[in-house]
């Protein structure tokens, strides 16, 4: 866990910039909010609004990212409204919860722009329990809101707009789906709200003044997981990051006594921490979330030791409402989703492939970067997927040295299209007479590592090239074909076990 956050790469250091400006930008929009003569409560949720603004908003485009900025206060200020009207009618306020939980996850099938605006729209609702806002107080929340989102999308798109000029990112394709319930993002909607029901009434039951924490859990235990066994991981992590959290609360935040400036300080800390961390590990993400809410209570004067821990219990209940709502309501199984994920990567293999022999065959137009791009994000999915089988605590040791085995393939396939890329790029390159056999056979094979299951594989033998004097594109379709064949020896289940259980 270490390792994943100190030594993982961080190339074009994207991941330094993306923290750095996000303390940036929200401390930006805290110190606007504090010159506009706005109270603590009103600065506070203008800086969560800020901070939701620079985490969720994903677009691929620097346009289509200011468009769902400029889009999230349309959805924010009516929830903003509606939890602000519900706090003295519980019964009321808490199906409005769930509502909004369950819209915010079926959102996520419009792409980034529905996932974004769904996260706004929950954290919204969220922020008005955490800081139990009033009918009174809107008009100088919506200020600081508005506020807020300017001064964060004046850093963003003004003063460091890193994205600027380098290609649109990738949007990643989601695995095939369907129609009703059999589609994911209703079966997630409807788990979530039942996980979140779940967790709001044990939270209640806990606290009735800080249940909101347990359904704050529930949700984010959802958000970026597709399978019940990616959600059961991520439940433990957010429960394992919590608890750590706690202690590094206890030794920093409480003794502060809420001291502004050094709260601050820790604020943004836990700012830092949330935007540098959340690529590579939701353990330290989640240890971050708990030091930044510690020191907002610390802030607000009411932090102590018994509300860290009770914070550790309903987050607890929280994540268990996650891992029940997915192991009983309409499960989506981690098998059937990894081998989609899988499946897209070794067409992409293939896609990728065409476009390097393409390149080389003289044709300006093909671009083996672009698809490049796609193939790293789908691995991203594939090694999410695996995620529960791969766990150290995962008591499936076959079937863990399978994943590992497919994981290592698809990267060694991963390096050698870059390295396939990278000499097609070169303008001096020829073109080998033999490039178009050895891609035939790189498509044969992702054919049959991908067709149904109980067709008889026949993947066949690489060619048998000698390393030493093949082209440089030879010697990398070469590799590459070698890793595809060694995949069908963990993929192939005929007569066997599934990489994974149903």
């Amino acid at each position: 866990m270490l390792k994943r956050v100190f030594v993982a790469p961080d190339p074009g250091r994207m991941r330094l910039r993306f923290a750095s400006r996000a303390v940036l930008g929200i401390s930006l929009a805290v110190v606007v909010c504090g010159l506009a003569g706005h109270s603590l409560v009103a600065a506070i949720t203008g800086g969560l609004a800020a901070l939701l603004a620079l985490f969720t908003v994903t677009d691929t485009t620097v346009r289509g990212q200011a468009i769902t900025t400029a889009l999230l206060p349309v959805v924010g200020f009516p929830v903003l409204a509606l939890a602000a009207s519900l706090h003295d009618v519980p019964l009321a306020r808490d199906c409005a919860f769930l509502a909004v939980m369950g819209l915010g996850v079926y959102a996520r099938r419009w792409g980034p722009r529905g996932h974004s605006l769904g996260v706004f729209a929950f954290m919204t609702f969220f922020i008005s329990q955490f800081l139990h806002t009033e009918v009174h107080q809107l008009p100088q929340l919506y200020a600081a809101v508005l506020l807020s989102i300017a001064a964060a999308s004046t850093v963003r798109f003004g003063a460091w707009c890193y994205e600027r000029g380098v290609p649109p990112g990738v949007v990643l394709p989601a695995p095939p789906d369907a129609r009703g319930l059999a589609r994911a993002t209703t079966r997630q909607a409807v788990q979530a709200a039942a996980g979140g029901a779940f967790a709001l009434a044990a939270g209640q039951l806990l606290s009735g003044e800080r249940w909101y924490w347990a359904v704050g859990a529930t949700w984010w235990v959802f958000v970026n997981t597709t399978s019940r066994g990616e959600t059961v991981v991520r439940s433990f992590r957010r429960v394992l990051g919590t608890l750590i959290g706690m202690a590094a609360g206890l030794v920093l935040v409480v003794p502060l006594e809420g001291a502004p400036v050094p709260s601050a300080l820790l604020v943004a800390v836990g700012v830092f921490g949330i935007f540098y961390t959340a690529a590579v590990s939701y353990t330290w993400m989640m240890l971050s979330v708990t030091v930044l809410a510690g020191s907002l209570y610390g802030l607000l004067g009411v932090l102590d030791a018994s509300l860290l821990g009770l914070r550790l219990a309903e987050t607890g209940i929280g994540a268990l409402g996650a891992v029940l709502a997915v192991l009983i309501v309409l499960p989506i199984t981690t098998h059937a989703t990894t081998e989609a994920w899988i499946e897209k990567a070794l067409h992409c293999v293939h896609d990728c492939t065409k476009e390097a022999a393409a390149r080389l065959g003289g044709l300006e137009s093909a671009d083996p970067a672009r698809r490049i791009a796609e193939l790293e994000a789908i691995l991203g999915r594939v090694r999410m997927s695996l995620a529960p089988l791969v766990h150290p605590f995962s008591p499936l040791r076959t079937r863990k040295g399978r994943a590992l085995q497919v994981v290592a393939l698809l990267d060694n396939c991963a390096r050698e299209i870059r390295g396939l890329a990278a000499v097609a790029a070169d303008p001096e390159a020829s073109h080998d007479a033999r490039l178009a056999a050895a891609c035939q056979r790189v498509e044969a094979a992702v054919e049959t590592l991908t067709a149904p299951r109980g067709t008889p594989a026949q993947v066949g033998a690489a060619a048998d090239l000698p390393h030493a004097v093949v082209e440089p594109a030879l010697a990398h379709l070469h590799s590459l074909e070698r890793a595809l064949i060694d995949l069908a020896h963990p993929l192939q289940r005929a007569g066997r076990a599934p990489l994974l259980g149903a």
